[in-house]
């Protein structure tokens, strides 16, 4: 569904460039329902802007479905937002109008695109809840009601992927269960691909993949879900750490994307020394460098 290869993103401001992505790579496959993590500053919202279509890459690849979001012209890229990509912003202003119904908010996209369908906007606010209180306005619903209004919104287009920002930022933890329940029934009984970006990693169990975006705002590590757990069921253990594997990123070509971390704990730069012995691969700090400092 969603494949980056050297994603590169710079903003410019006067003389100023200021890099936010150098170089991500990342692939999501049709159904899945993953989550982004990272501080603040890392990029990751950054990515999800791009993928939404509401932001152009400088350099490299970002293809959605058949859209090739680097080369897409104006015209295609309103199209793209309209008809494959939903959007949950973090701030529920951004998706709700307040002097408007749940249900006439779920109907305002349908009406922009020429499409209303209010048996459809009303199934929407149904399945997330909120069948006696459609009718209702903004200022009469809780936060966590107001967000399970923007997550209808954003299917009212019928979107192939979803895109959420921060989702459960401003809710509790009962909200952001309940929200987090909700994108899962969609994720399998709609098929629709998920992308959560957030920098709570208790979200970890939650999805069936989380990628980390850190050091140099490059996609550097992949946490997969244990595949032995049941969805439905807590982790065993209590940590998302205790029940997740890391990986480091390979690319296409073989190139592997190392935490800077692990590289400064051996004191590496620029250079390192690999080697295979036939059943890992060994990284090392080269030896000529050691015998220098040595000197």
């Amino acid at each position: 569904m969603i494949t980056c290869e050297g994603l590169v993103k710079i903003y410019k401001a006067d003389d100023l460039e200021v890099v936010a992505l150098q170089g991500l790579n990342l692939t999501v496959k049709p159904g899945e329902m993953m989550a982004i993590i990272g501080n603040s500053g890392s990029g990751k919202s950054t990515l999800l802007n791009i993928l939404g279509g509401l932001d152009r890459p400088s350099a490299g690849q970002v293809q959605v479905g058949p859209w090739n979001l680097l080369k897409v012209n104006d015209d295609d890229l309103v199209k793209y937002k309209r008809d494959t990509v939903g959007f949950i912003w973090q701030n529920n202003a951004r998706n709700l109008l307040p002097f408007l119904s749940a249900l006439e908010n779920v109907e305002m996209p349908m009406m922009f695109s020429g499409k209303l369908d209010r048996a459809y906007a009303k199934q929407l606010l149904e399945w997330v809840g909120l069948k006696d209180r459609m009718h209702n306005k903004l200022q009469q619903l809780s936060g966590g009601e107001q967000q399970r209004v923007a997550i209808a919104i954003s299917l009212a287009n019928r979107p192939q992927l979803l895109l959420a920002d921060e989702p459960t930022g401003s809710v509790d933890s009962k909200t952001s269960d309940i929200i987090m329940d909700i994108f899962r029934k969609f994720n399998k009984e709609l098929g629709l691909t998920i992308v959560i970006v957030t920098h709570d990693l208790s979200l970890a169990g939650k999805v069936d993949r989380v990628v980390a975006i850190r050091d140099g705002l490059t996609s550097t590590e992949f946490i997969k879900r244990n595949p032995n757990l049941d969805h439905s069921q807590p982790l065993s253990g209590g940590t998302p750490e205790e029940a997740h594997e890391a990986f480091v990123v390979v690319d296409r070509v073989g190139r592997l994307q190392i935490p800077k971390e692990y590289l400064s704990a051996l004191s590496i730069g620029d250079k390192a020394t690999m080697e295979f012995d036939g059943d890992k691969i060994v990284i090392t700090k080269p030896k000529s460098l050691e015998e220098d400092e040595t000197a």
